[in-house]
């Protein structure tokens, strides 16, 4: 048997009619719509099944019915991280506020299934701030398959709010997978994480110091920096990735070179490849300038953070916000290549970027 993942199985059939023909005149996957494993068969030919299955926070493979009140918890728990503020005047607010949502959420579905949901809207959230991820999404939806094929969620993060946002990803049930110490060369590190019943992966990034690479710095609040890096100051021009940056970019896992020409047939270019190898191959679609509001561009020169004549570029011209990442593995690689990351994050710092004037709408 083969089975392909949609993120949701009614999408794909509506689609995508099975080639098998329904005895009752409509095509009824197994289990309950929203429970937690769902599946339908495709076609079977030769005694190989394809049949397509959703999964909901859970990697078994007996579904189950919901029991009462499930939907409704369900409905509402998504309706508390959709509706969630994001903006602040004091980003430790946010923070304070996420997590009386996520206790709320908690309380109605459970953890697992609350990382779902959370999810799914930060990837909405993202789409909206992204051109190249609501092109390609639609793409995908005219398939049926949403966003299944997700690999990693990356999250960029002040050095006052790492420690915030981990362990707001460790009562989602992300466990700590690999982290990254770059070191003085790069300027950065990033904590990896996954949560086993979702599938889901971060990538976190946040400035560091040399001295801190020996460090756990998931866990070990980071004080201030006297001078900013591509993460530290992509956050100081556009807010917490969190709160109401949106996350920097969601990888998804294509055919390399179809996708890379596909997209540039509908106006979307592509960087050149930051990871090129058999078992691994990244490239950033080319970053989307975002308009830069002059109080946070104040607030860094008063900090001697950036010059009065980059954040005069900055307000006037915008700053490069977001990308969506073209990925293919092969060989069951899961990992990453740190040396070809840390080198696509000093191409996207945006003192970097070539200034056209025009700032694009956010």
């Amino acid at each position: 048997m083969v089975a392909i993942k949609p993120e949701f199985i009614a999408d794909f059939i509506a689609r995508n009619p099975p080639l098998t023909p329904p005895r009752r005149g409509t095509v009824e996957p197994e289990g309950e719509p929203r429970s937690r494993y769902r599946r339908v068969l495709v076609t079977e030919e030769n005694g190989t099944r394809l049949e397509a299955v959703e999964r909901r926070a859970y990697r078994g493979f007996v579904s189950a019915e919901l029991k009462r009140g499930e939907l409704e918890a369900l409905v509402k728990a998504q309706e508390l991280f959709r509706t969630r503020p994001r903006h602040f005047s004091n980003d430790a607010e946010g923070f304070v506020i996420a997590n009386r949502i996520l206790n709320k959420a908690i309380r109605l579905v459970g953890r697992d299934v609350a990382c779902q949901l959370f999810f799914e809207e930060e990837r909405a959230y993202w789409e909206s701030r992204n051109r190249a991820g609501r092109l390609q999404k639609f793409r995908q939806d005219a398939l049926g398959l949403g966003w299944g094929n997700h690999d990693h969620h990356t999250f960029r993060c002040s050095r006052a709010h790492f420690a915030d946002l981990i362990r707001f990803l460790d009562r989602l049930g992300f466990e700590k997978r690999e982290r990254f110490y770059a070191g003085a060369e790069a300027g950065w590190g990033a904590q990896i994480s996954e949560q086993p019943a979702t599938g889901i992966v971060i990538f976190a990034d946040v400035d560091l110091t040399p001295n801190e690479t020996e460090i756990d710095f998931s866990v070990k609040k980071l004080p201030p920096a006297a001078s900013l890096g591509t993460v530290g100051l992509w956050v100081g021009l556009h807010g917490e990735s969190f709160l109401d940056a949106g996350m920097h970019h969601l990888e998804a896992r294509f055919d390399f070179v179809s996708l890379r020409d596909q997209l540039q047939r509908q106006g979307v270019n592509t960087m050149k490849p930051f990871s090129d190898f058999e078992f691994l191959r990244q490239a950033f679609t080319e970053g989307e300038r975002w308009p830069v509001r002059r109080e946070r561009a104040e607030r860094l020169v008063a900090a001697g953070l950036i010059t009065r004549e980059q954040c005069e570029q900055f307000v006037r011209d915008g700053a490069i916000g977001s990308h969506l990442e073209n990925l293919q593995r092969h060989g069951g690689f899961k990992g990453f290549n740190q040396k070809a990351v840390s080198v696509i994050i000093s191409a996207t710092d945006p003192r970097k970027q070539p200034l056209n004037h025009v700032a694009a709408a956010a």
